[in-house]
Formats: structure tokens, sequence, C-alpha cells
């Protein structure tokens, strides 16, 4: 009997993350940039004082504390798809955890004054408070994956490594997509990911799809991938309109295709629910359980 895999965060039908990228990240995330600003005009400020080692400390703490929001950003990113799937691995490098590394790193070089006693302390201990803090703030990263243990594990395992490949195909369409320059296309190709990424909950729900979806979740997303970083660097030079005619009616087929095959998958589970109910009633009959 197919198993469904369920967890708090799984998607239910279709209103739960609809394939589309993850843009649910906070604001404030996103401030962090802003925040090492100041160190960097300080840093050129130490330039023009001739204080090399302050600008050593200034530049410094702002490079880490930039790279402390890109890991942020990246790693609650990350954390939103994780969510979004019904079976998952955690993320393989987990950027909140060292984006707070680097926010301590950062807050203690650039608090740190040269005082090799005094000073070394304060800025660790200041260093420590913001690494803390920002782990408070926006937690760590997924550490256990989900839909991957228990009896089906194998299976699951197996399902897990397919979709990862199958969104790193996507994301790389989506990426390409960018390079358009043009804001309808875009949202067709979205769509168009949206539509991959029903299959790919479909799969998740029933691991037996596995078999049955591989083509389309590696060879039609290949084939996507590549015909949409071609179009894009021709387009975005030429805007070209026979080329955009054709890619639009690729857009077309993929996006019935996956739609078509979604429907057959779901079909072809609800014919298994049916015959394990008709074997489950010629059961009773036999045991002499009257059944309607």
């Amino acid at each position: 009997m197919a198993q469904k895999f369920t967890a708090k965060h799984s998607p239910g039908s279709d209103n739960a993350f609809r394939g589309q990228k993850a843009r649910k990240v906070s604001s404030t995330a996103r401030l962090m940039f802003l925040l090492p600003l100041p160190l960097l005009l300080s840093g050129i400020g130490e330039i023009f004082q001739g204080d090399v080692f302050g600008m050593v400390l200034e530049l410094g703490g702002f490079s880490l504390l930039t790279l402390s929001a890109w890991l942020l950003n990246e790693g609650l990113r990350a954390e939103e798809l994780f969510h979004a799937r019904t079976i998952a691995k955690p993320p393989a490098i987990p950027r909140k955890i060292f984006a707070a590394l680097a926010t301590g790193l950062g807050v203690s070089a650039a608090a740190y004054g040269g005082d090799l006693t005094g000073g070394l302390i304060s800025s660790v201990i200041l260093g420590g408070i913001a690494a803390a803090a920002q782990l408070v703030g926006f937690g760590i990263d997924p550490m256990r994956g989900k839909g991957i243990s228990g009896d089906n594990a194998f299976e699951a395992e197996r399902v897990a490594q397919a979709v990862d490949k199958a969104e790193a195909y996507v994301a790389d369409i989506l990426d390409a997509a960018k390079r358009i320059g043009d804001k309808p296309l875009e949202a067709r190709i979205e769509r168009l990911a949206a539509r991959a990424r029903d299959l790919f909950r479909s799969v998740e729900s029933d691991p037996r799809d596995l078999s049955r979806a591989r083509k389309f979740m590696t060879v039609y997303l290949m084939g996507a991938r590549d015909a949409t970083a071609k179009f894009a660097d021709i387009y975005a030079r030429s805007r070209n309109a026979e080329a955009r005619t054709n890619y639009e009616a690729l857009l077309d087929d993929l996006e019935t295709s996956f739609t078509d095959h979604r429907e057959q998958l779901l079909l072809t589970n609800q014919s298994d629910l049916d015959i394990e109910i008709q074997v489950l009633r010629e059961r009773l009959d036999r045991e002499g359980v009257r059944t309607r």
C-alpha cells in the first residue's frame, strides 16, 4: 500500500508552496547587509590617516559581517525550501550557524582597539554576544532530515536525492530566466517551475512514483535548463522574436507535460487504492463479513 509521507510543514494540496522560489526571507535579514557599511567608511578613513592596523580591523570586520549577511539570507532560503518539502535532507552546509560565527568574528575585529588584555577580552565578549543574539533571533539550520526514517527510509532517501537533483535544475532555470530581462516571460518560466515542483510533491507523497517520474525530473528538466540558458544568451543580445516564439512553444509543451504527468500519477494512485479496497472486500467476504 502506498504510504504518504507527512510532516508538520508538509504541503497539502495547491495552497502550500506553489513551486515558487523562496522569497519570504526576513526583511531584518536583508538589513544585515546595511549594518557593516559604517565599518567600510571608517576603514577608508583609516587609510587616509595612515593607520594600517586600524584599517585592517575595520575592513576585516566589514568583510566578515557582509559574509555573515549573505550566509544568513542563503540559510533562511534553504530553510524555507526544506520546510516546503515532504521528504528532505538537512542542508549540507549550516549557513545560519556559520553566519553567526562570522558575525562574532566581525564584531570582535571591529571592537578590538589594540589592547592585548582588556581590549581583546571585551571584544571577544562582544563578539560572542552578537553571535548568540543572531542565533536566538534567526534560529539554527535544520539539523535532521524529515520523512526519511522508519521502514521506508531507503525509498525516501532515493526520493530525497532525486528531488535535490531536480531542484538544482529548477534553480538553474530560474537563474537563467533572470538574464532574459523580460518580466512576463520570467513569470511564465516560474509557472513552469511551479508545475515541476507540483510533480516533485506528488513523488514525495508516494515514493513508488519515482520510477515513473524520473524521466521528467531529469531528462526534461535538464533540457529545459539548457534551452533556457541558450535562449537567455540569444534574447538578451538580439531580442529575436522568432527565438522567443519557439521558446514559448517549448514552455507550453513542458508545462502541459508536467501537468498531465502529475495528473496521471494521481489517477494511478487512485486506481491502486481502488484495487486495494476491492481486495479487502473480497477477503472480508471470504471471512463471512458482509460488505457494501
